[in-house]
């Protein structure tokens, strides 16, 4: 059957809620493939995939997946794509590359948007652009980690010299720098053709998939013939990626091979270790899935049974096990990734973890234990195809592209997981074992040992200076000029302005397509208390529902229901009264939260391995972490979900973990110990360490969002440490319940079973209250730290903004600095952020190669808008707005999140349950006179030493230049090196204790 030109190949429902209808087409004429996973969701999600294969490590497929945003024949304009996005309610665009493949994604708000920039992703699929140096800032940011430089060797030892699985697709630097435009246009034309393309939509479409079939026939593929695609899915020569090619040819080992890696690291005392497998066909569905449930039963908590060996003791042996599955053509890789392993253990790892393997499979496995897994996966996975749908299966649809059946036989079972753990929960203990035996500890496997060396980060550090000079020297003066005029012409030649009328020819989407997500709404204020529901209605049946229910409560609770299969009970806790000597202990009662022994309210005394074993069989997840949403960390959070039958336990679980926990020395301490040996690894990433830069210059020493306060001794002398007591007071505790509470039978007086805490609701504290002076008067200081474990810098410029969500200001805060600066090359990412919670305002550079240059371009855009000299036209305006449209859509996009938002709201915030989409009306109000005053009145100010701090963490061999441009640009520098003191604790590497699922509805 044929629609639009386009033949369907497979149809199919997932037999499943929530429902999701798979429809895959392709063209007889280009070999252009669709599928469109169709559900309902105010989001449409596209993923423009492109099979890319290399042979060497030039970087072409990643360059090439930059070039595309540089323009394209059609439309000769840098960034154009972005700016077209983003009137079509949509973030603007993105993409990634892999191994095996480039995606290009762009996601809006209703389909109007996104069918309208669909056309246009197409022809940008044929870029026009010369430029690699966001590339070159990504690679600068990466090539160097411990994680890259073991996955490098690791393909270089798994795959045979001649495929492409060897390669390094992002481009190693050295490779990077000779990369010339020539080679990327050869690769262009053999690799960017639409037989070698699959077009995946995730969403719903008014008139179903015919809508893009439509767009395609009528827009894209005459464009597509025209440049002689017609020669259908398999013109002559062709040769689908990986799996027709030398790639293809890949076998098991005939012995396990080891080998290490050294990388930069001034702090030797923790290492890591890859072990990579080979493993079944990518076809082989059920044997992957029982793979993957064999590495949850083995790591996903403190009760598991390599957790037991290695983690929970007294000396962490490592801080992680982690399971992985990497889908390859002829067989999919199977690596294990551990660690923080003490350096004195690295070497003789790898065969004790094998061992532990073969005591556990000589045992026979725990098949109580492999229920209660199998199960929460279940839950797990109803769980997120609530909150992502379709989307949940966009990698599924993908992998399937690059090494599926090309007329889509293996989609249905690729995506058919409830099956498939129906068929596993059958299985016994020898299937198990057989499976544990055959690919992980019968196997040869490839072993890359990763060792910190303090010395080849002092050589790095002198090659890249060695390497700037002797390029200095070999252009001379007149070399240098030419290359700088060469640069300077190519950015003129890129940055030609866009024409306004293209810009305005794309209308902007009527923000009254877009469908919310009802949330109804019941506040219980307490007593003596009035509610804070900020002229929100109080929705009649939710009401009839609690009030049938028993007593009032005696405590702040607000209910907000949403249709969903599950219920979530949130405590939050107020850390007002928390004695300034016991924050630096929050991180460790966190850590341990779920943790600990514990003395139900039913008399029932549990170990800590039984508390972790019940809370998995009985809930979908639990979690325990500062703030809510995204903001108020002076609050600590506790979640758990649950489907709604087990509202009680939730609850029950609630008030047990909280009050009934007890704080055993022997936990403590292993606790203590695992976050201590996860330090040194938390400390070579350069975003946290900004991250904990920032915490500590910008807040007092009492403030919880402190990312590495010392840790107390006392914890070990007295264990109990009255935290409980402070942190639980009951004037500072709020409860929320979200999910589908109308299902719930006693929403109310299961609350008043289990919690009775009358008294006055405290206000709650707020980032601003616990500013340092230098927060609260950001002026002059600068602090330059040097890291060994990166190349690039991360930076971050803070002055004073506003604060406060309601402030009348707030809808003309927006930016575009980005484009002018990613764009350049500059950095791999910079933004404005603004933090209303605080009132601070920042400009943040993100693995920048050169943030000199990066800083200055932002100071000139902003300058330039004040000034005139850059005109802020009517049509950025507009994608500015219409990117606000996406932003609030997103935010409440599932009903997790539209619940989550309620509360945050209406409870925490007072403001209404709707505040985004009641502002929508005040952006459209907006004028370019409002835009102009607010840089003029606060984004000046970053640029400016006597209003501004500026952070940077970099390299070393860039410490002393940025310093000194710094020091000329009016701050006192101070010159810092990362210091790693054991007694450290950081609250941004485990921060919080939670039983594991991947939800995204803290938004």
């Amino acid at each position: 059957m044929a629609t639009h030109g386009f033949d369907l190949v497979k149809s199919f429902d997932l037999d499943f809620s929530p429902h999701v209808a798979v429809s895959k087409y392709r063209s007889p004429r280009t070999g252009l493939s669709v599928v469109h996973l169709d559900y309902e969701s105010p989001i449409v999600n596209g993923y423009f995939v492109v099979g890319t294969e290399i042979f060497d490590d030039s970087g072409c497929p990643h360059t090439l997946e930059h070039l595309v945003f540089m323009g394209s024949k059609k439309y000769p304009y840098k960034g154009i794509i972005d700016h077209l996005a983003n009137r079509a309610f949509s973030n603007g665009t993105n993409a990634w590359t892999d191994t095996d493949h480039t995606a290009y994604t762009v996601s809006t708000a209703g389909e109007q948007g996104f069918l309208q920039i669909l056309p246009i992703y197409f022809h940008h699929i044929d870029p026009k652009g010369e430029d690699s140096g966001v590339v070159y800032s990504e690679m600068q940011g990466r090539e160097n980690t411990s994680g890259d430089l073991m996955a490098l060797r690791a393909q270089r030892l798994l795959d045979p010299v001649g495929s492409a699985y060897r390669s390094e697709t992002g481009g190693l630097m050295e490779a990077l720098r000779v990369l010339d435009v020539e080679k990327i246009r050869q690769y262009h034309a053999s690799s960017y053709v639409p037989h070698n393309l699959c077009l995946v939509v995730c969403g719903k479409l008014s008139s179903g998939t015919s809508s893009v079939l439509r767009v395609l026939e009528e827009q894209v593929e005459p464009g597509l013939v025209q440049r002689g695609f017609d020669k259908g899915p398999r013109p002559p020569g062709w040769k689908r990626p990986f799996l027709e090619t030398p790639s293809v040819a890949r076998s098991i080992p005939k012995e396990t091979i080891e080998d290490t890696v050294e990388f930069p690291e001034q702090d030797e005392s923790v290492g890591e270790v890859t072990i990579n497998f080979l493993g079944p066909r990518p076809d082989d569905f059920l044997v992957r899935q029982a793979l993957d449930v064999l590495g949850t039963y083995m790591t996903s908590s403190s009760a598991a049974p390599l957790n037991k060996e290695y983690i929970e003791i007294d000396a962490p042996l490592c801080t992680y096990i982690y399971f992985s599955e990497d889908t390859r053509a002829t067989m999919v890789n199977l690596p294990i990734y551990v660690g923080s392993i003490p350096t004195e253990h690295i070497d003789t790892f790898p065969a004790r973890l094998k061992a532990s393997l073969e005591r556990i499979a000589s045992d026979g496995l725990d098949m109580t234990r492999m229920a209660m897994v199998i199960s929460r996966e279940e839950r797990q996975l109803r769980s997120k195809l609530e909150s992502s749908k379709g989307d949940t299966f966009s990698g599924t649809v993908i992998s399937d592209f690059l090494y599926g059946d090309e007329n889509g036989g293996n989609l249905k079972n690729s995506m058919d997981e409830f099956t498939q753990y129906t068929i596993l929960k059958g299985w016994t203990s020898d299937q198990w074992v057989a499976v544990l035996r055959q690919y992980y500890i019968d196997r040869p496997s490839v072993i890359v040992k990763g060792k910190p060396s303090a010395s080849l980060a002092k050589a790095l550090e002198t090659t890249e200076k060695e390497r700037v000079a002797a390029q200095v020297k070999k252009l001379g003066p007149q070399g240098l000029e030419a290359a700088t005029k060469l640069l300077e012409e190519a950015k003129k030649e890129h940055d030609t302005p866009i024409p306004p009328q293209i810009i305005t020819s794309f209308p902007v989407p009527d923000v009254k397509s877009i469908s919310w997500i009802p949330v109804l709404t019941v506040q219980e204020p307490g007593e003596g208390r009035s509610a804070t529901l900020a002229g929100t209605p109080t929705h009649g049946t939710l009401k009839r529902h609690i009030s049938e229910d028993g007593d009032s409560l005696s405590f702040f609770t607000q209910y907000d229901h949403v249709e969903s299969d599950f219920v979530t009970v949130h405590a939050l806790f107020s850390l007002a009264s928390l004695p300034a000597r016991l924050r630096p202990h929050l991180s460790v009662y966190l850590s341990t939260f779920f943790a600990l022994p514990v003395h139900r309210s039913s008399g029932a005394k549990l170990t800590h391995e039984e508390v972790v074993n019940a809370l998995d069989d009985e809930t979908v997840s639990y979690e325990a972490g500062f703030g809510f949403g995204g903001n108020f960390e002076e609050t600590i959070r506790i979640s758990i979900k649950v489907e709604v039958a087990r509202y009680d336990d939730a609850v029950a679980w609630l008030k047990d973990v909280v009050y009934g926990a007890q704080f055993d020395k022997e936990r403590l301490q292993i606790t203590i110990a695992k976050v201590q040996q996860a330090l040194p690894e938390l400390k070579r990433d350069g975003s946290t360490v900004l991250s904990s830069l920032r915490g500590s210059v910008l807040y007092d020493e009492t403030s919880s969002v402190d990312f590495i306060p010392a840790l107390a001794k006392s914890i070990q002398e007295n264990p109990d440490f009255k935290i409980r007591k402070l942190v639980t007071a009951p004037d500072g505790v709020r409860f929320s319940v979200t999910g589908n509470v109308l299902s719930v039978k006693e929403p109310r007086s299961t609350l008043n079973k289990y919690f009775k805490t009358p008294s006055p609701l405290a206000p709650l504290k707020l980032a601003s209250d616990t500013l340092s002076a230098i927060g609260k008067e950001p002026a002059k200081q600068a602090i330059v730290l040097s890291l060994p474990t990166i190349e690039s810098a991360f930076s971050r410029l803070i002055a004073k903004g506003i604060q406060g969500w309601d402030h009348p200001e707030y809808p003309a805060f927006r930016s575009y600095l980005w484009r002018y600066i990613r764009g350049s090359g500059l950095a791999y990412g910079a933004h404005i952020s603004l933090d209303v919670e605080s009132g601070l305002l920042g400009f943040n550079l993100y693995r920048s190669s050169n943030s000199i240059e990066a800083t200055k371009q932002g100071a000139a855009v902003v300058r330039g808008l004040v000034d005139g000299s850059i005109e802020l036209d009517d049509a950025t305006l507009d994608a500015a707005k219409s990117t606000i449209v996406f932003s609030v859509t997103k935010n409440v996009s599932t009903s997790g999140r539209a619940a989550v938002v309620s509360f945050s709201n209406q409870a925490l915030r007072g403001v209404p349950s709707m505040h985004q989409i009641n502002l929508l009306e005040k952006y459209q109000a907006i004028t370019k006179e409002d835009v102009i005053a607010i840089l003029k009145k606060y984004f000046l100010a970053l640029f400016d030493s006597n209003s501004s701090v500026a952070l940077v963490v970099t390299a070393p061999a860039r410490a002393e230049e940025i310093g000194a441009y710094l020091n000329e640009s009016g701050f006192t520098v101070e010159q810092k090196k990362i210091e790693i003191d054991q007694s450290e604790l950081s609250e941004t590497g485990d921060d919080s204790a939670e039983g594991s699922e991947d939800e995204s509805e803290k938004e």
